[in-house]
């Protein structure tokens, strides 16, 4: 007897149920099928193709009206469902009622709509079916800007098809990196470089505030005040399960459309598939397991059940013409080791995770050939104990060559800078070479690279080695750390030279054989980008110590210390009450007066940092980087404000460069001191740098210190006017910060490129001197800022400094 099957949603797989029953069951249903779109079954996934112009919409069809009527399907499309009467059973469509003896919902999915101010507007649109396509399709005729939101694999595919439509595309996305759910931050790097080729602008951390307009759509505001005009927003920030149907129908429903392994609701009448289903806690988007799924309910149609089983899946994707591949789980995690392939010059990552010798994770960017093999031995469990030294090339690997440690070098082009002292590019070096120069002294002589301060000599030697290969005896240079063969040295050069603005380009670009660096390397990486490029990049508070992190110095009893900061060493009345209140307030045990002329407040609990921080901001006191590899303290003495022998203001000379240099990062610590006159009160001759005041004008010295090591320091200049000591200083600062290793103190930074190769600098040229100066200044606009009241101010980043739990609690009954 031929029952009634009623079908809500005629998506990809409900339309592989129908098939199953056609082909195998013909006489066994009298199927109707509801669907809210004005049209059948197509493939989704090819919606990109309609959208870039590469296909029609006929092209992409899966069932059309002539294959319903072969099969006798009952079509109801563009007609939406109201309601399920689960007790008469009965479907309530908007067109009249249907009958039904079994049931399938298959309602698929619904977009996730951020919920901001302006979200309903014309213009604004999203991406889940054809109806969106032909909207963006229609908005991009007219060209202008599009901001997709969404740096998923919808969002990039919307974004192509745009900018193939003649649109200027940006896309959002509110992580550290697109897809973060299929890639690892290296690949998201290659996947974002590869668009920005394409002509598509790519932002991320960017979280949506409001859609502006008065009528339609006209720009985009993010969270940081950054404001995008926009002629077409669309929104592809995700999707979940639609399921109204299901709860007004008394369904179970958790996340999804709760079904058992057989694909039955709670109701035994009634199946689900498809993405609106959740199974075992699982929801489902991939098309592979909406296809076993309906397999299953096609076999309960046709009394011979089986059950459903979540099975491994691969992603192996081609997004906007580039190749990925991801399976597995490749979370970092104890236990685990990466094997890491890079191939910059044409941008391949491969990645694979290994535990207790079994591979469980792999990524793959550029050269997915071997997706599958991988694939297989993640599925299988296979240990891969015996192939481990050659697991990462592949199945078909033969013989054992090893990956070119030169490979960073010899990507360069031959017109990037090698040598920044003398304007000398690679392709200068390499002539040279090919012309007989077979060592470093040869190639100071013809081309002066390496022959200036010699940060760049890393790098020569290594086109030397690279040109000349066994001929060429490299002197060994002390890498960074265990994830490179890079020097500090050369890591600086290739940063600069090869423009590397975040730390997945350095990750990738420069060959690191970890997928995110070490402890080691990482705060070393996070400078030298800030430093170099303070617009571009954003300081990563991850990969800086636990004190930087927290903007205070932690106590080995696990409290905190906070330093205020104390322009030039001057206080006055209101500021030392609020330190005294701040101290009676939260308790603080012990009250310490520097050497550097600061008040240190020593035990403060970790939970009281904001706390306290707001208090001391009231009063007008802000921090005193006491914690910092950048500006400490200005030690200065009374000058000619009070003592008789003061030659000039050595107070408001310490004062003004306080306040020109706080904030700033340096590759370590930076104290400075301004001494009235040669009784040097202020101890300026044992500093980072120092200023002795005399009668004639002011003596600057730089590269001393008084730690481990005591140094006294070296005479750079004498100058007539405090204009130009503020000067001399800046730029002295900043030729540090641009050229030290990170970690060397000025002393050792002078020691290794000599006084002099500073002095020509910092003294002698001029222009240099200006653009040393405009360049501190640049990077102080935006670091000249006090992470005291940023952190005091906001309840984010307040709710980090509470404690996890309270163990002395008693719990609740």
């Amino acid at each position: 007897m031929t029952q009634k099957l009623v079908i809500i949603g005629a998506g990809m797989a409900s339309g592989r149920v129908i098939e199953h029953l056609v082909e195998q069951a013909p006489e066994a249903y009298d199927i109707t099928l509801f669907n809210a779109e004005r049209r059948g079954n197509y493939n989704r996934i090819m919606l990109s193709p309609v959208l870039s112009g590469d296909k029609a919409y006929e092209e992409i069809v899966t069932h059309g009206d002539d294959w319903y009527a072969q099969n006798a399907v009952t079509c109801r499309f563009g007609e939406h469902v109201t309601a399920i009467d689960r007790d008469r059973k009965v479907v309530r469509g908007e067109n009249g009622e249907v009958a039904y003896d079994k049931l399938i919902i298959a309602t698929g999915s619904a977009p996730f709509i951020i919920p901001v101010a302006g979200k309903d507007l014309p213009g604004v649109v999203t991406y889940r079916d054809l109806d969106d396509t032909n909207a963006m399709i229609k908005a991009s005729a007219a060209g202008g800007k599009a901001v997709v939101i969404g740096g998923g694999l919808l969002g990039l595919e919307a974004a192509a098809g745009l900018k193939e439509r003649g649109m200027n595309v940006t896309v959002l996305h509110l992580m550290g990196h697109l897809m973060e759910r299929q890639l690892d931050p290296a690949a998201g790097y290659l996947l974002r470089n590869d668009l920005e080729a394409r002509g598509i602008e790519v932002k991320t951390q960017a979280s949506t505030k409001a859609i502006l307009g008065e009528t339609k759509a006209e720009a985009v505001l993010l969270e940081s005040g950054e404001i995008l005009d926009a002629d077409l927003v669309v929104m592809a920030v995700g999707i979940r399960p639609e399921t109204r149907l299901a709860t007004d129908a008394a369904l179970d429903v958790a996340r999804g459309v709760e079904v058992n392994a057989q694909m039955l609701t709670s109701d035994p009448d009634i199946y689900a598939v498809g993405e609106c289903v959740e199974f075992d806690g699982h929801l489902f988007g991939l098309v592979a397991p909406l296809y076993d799924q309906a397999k299953i309910v096609a076999k309960g149609l046709m009394d011979a059940p089986d059950v459903f089983q979540v099975k491994e899946l691969a992603t192996k994707l081609k997004v906007t013409g580039c190749d990925l591949f991801s399976a597995g789980d490749f979370a970092e995690a104890e236990g685990r080791e990466d094997i890491i392939f890079r191939d910059p010059a044409r941008g391949i990552y491969k990645r694979l995770v290994i535990e207790d010798d079994r591979l469980v994770g792999a990524v793959m960017y550029g050269d997915t050939t071997d997706g599958n093999w991988f694939f297989g031995l993640i599925k299988d469990g296979t240990d891969i104990e015996e192939m481990r030294e050659t697991l990462i090339f592949g199945p078909a690997y033969q013989g054992g060559a090893s990956v070119d440690p030169l490979s960073a070098v010899a990507a360069l082009p031959l017109d990037a800078e090698i040598c920044g002292c003398n304007g000398i590019c690679k392709g200068t070096i390499v002539d040279a070479i090919s012309g007989g120069a077979t060592d470093l002294a040869a190639i100071k002589t013809q081309t002066k690279a390496s022959a200036s301060c010699g940060t760049c000599t890393g790098l020569v030697e290594q086109l030397l080695q690279a040109s000349l290969g066994d001929a060429y005896a490299t002197p060994v240079a002390q890498p960074v750390c265990g994830c490179t063969e890079l020097s500090h040295e050369d890591l600086r050069r290739l940063i600069k030279s090869q423009e590397l603005k975040s730390q997945p380009a350095v990750w990738q670009e420069l060959g690191w054989s970890t997928p995110n660096g070490c402890p080691t390397c990482r705060p070393a990486v996070n400078f030298y980008l800030l430093a170099d490029w303070p617009l571009e990049y954003q300081d990563d508070p991850q990969s800086r110590f636990v004190n930087e992190r927290k903007h205070a110095n932690i106590q080995k009893d696990g409290t905190y210390s906070v330093v205020p900061r104390m322009w030039g060493g001057i206080t006055n009345p209101l500021e030392l009450r609020a330190i005294a209140d701040a101290a009676d307030k939260y308790n603080v045990p012990t009250v310490k007066v520097t050497g550097g002329q600061r008040i240190d407040l020593l035990g403060v609990k970790g939970e009281d940092l904001p706390a306290i921080w707001a208090d001391l901001n009231s009063a007008g006191l802000v921090s005193g980087h006491a914690y910092s590899k950048g500006l400490r303290t200005v030690k200065t003495c009374v000058g000619t404000d009070h003592c008789r022998f003061g030659t000039q203001d050595s107070t408001g000379l310490g004062i003004k460069l306080e306040q020109i240099l706080w904030g700033s990062w340096t590759p370590h610590k930076v104290k400075l001191g301004v001494s009235g006159c040669p009784r040097n009160c202020a101890e300026a001759t044992c500093k980072d740098l120092g200023i002795i005041c005399v009668d004639s004008g002011f003596q600057v010295s730089v590269a001393g210190a008084a730690g481990m090591e005591v140094k006294e320091t070296e005479r750079l200049v004498d100058v007539e006017t405090e204009q130009e000591a503020i000067d001399i200083t800046m730029a002295f600062v900043q030729l540090y910060r641009e050229n030290a290793k990170y970690l060397d103190r000025a002393f050792k930074w002078v020691a290794k490129v000599g006084l002099d190769w500073v002095r020509e600098r910092v003294v002698d040229d001029l222009d240099e001197r200006r653009r040393l100066i405009d360049a501190f200044e640049l990077s102080q606009s935006i670091y000249r800022k006090d992470p005291w009241a940023e952190h005091a101010q906001n309840s984010k980043t307040r709710a980090q400094y509470a404690p996890i739990a309270n163990l002395n609690l008693e719990a609740a009954e």
